[in-house]
C-alpha cells in the first residue's frame, strides 16, 4: 500500500525504530528534497514565493498532523518552511514519520 493511502498508528514505546534498509525503501516513496539525518529523522526544506504561502503551507501541514496524531518540528521563516519528522517515543524512525512526509509532498504538490 502507497504511504499516501495509509493512516497514522500510535506506536508505543520500547518499539523498534525502522532500519536503514526499511527507511530507504520508504524514502522511494517521497519526492526529491527529503534527507535522513543519522537514520533517525528526515527533513526537507520547502521554498515560497513569500512569506503568506509558507504560512498557509504550514496551516495545512497543522490540519493534517492533527488529524492523523503525527506532528511534525516546523520552522517557518519569509518564503521558506523547514519540515522535520522524528518519532521521539522510539527516538527515530517510524513509518508514521514517512505517511506524513508524503502526505506533506501532496499539499506542496497542490499550492
Amino acid at each position: 500500500m502507497e504511504l499516501l493511502e495509509k493512516k497514522c498508528i500510535p506506536c508505543s514505546i520500547g518499539e523498534d525504530p525502522l532500519t536503514t534498509e526499511q527507511i530507504q525503501e520508504n524514502m522511494k516513496q517521497l519526492e526529491e528534497g527529503w534527507e535522513v539525518i543519522e537514520d533517525k529523522k528526515i527533513k526537507r526544506q520547502f521554498k515560497f514565493k513569500d512569506f503568506k504561502s509558507a504560512l498557509d503551507f504550514v496551516v495545512k501541514i497543522g490540519d493534517i498532523a492533527e488529524s492523523e496524531g503525527h506532528h511534525p518540528d516546523l520552522c517557518l521563516g519569509w518564503g521558506k518552511v523547514e519540515v522535520e519528522f522524528m518519532t521521539h517515543k522510539i527516538q527515530g524512525l517510524h513509518e508514521n514519520d514517512f505517511i506524513m512526509a508524503a502526505k506533506t509532498d501532496k499539499i506542496h504538490r497542490e499550492l
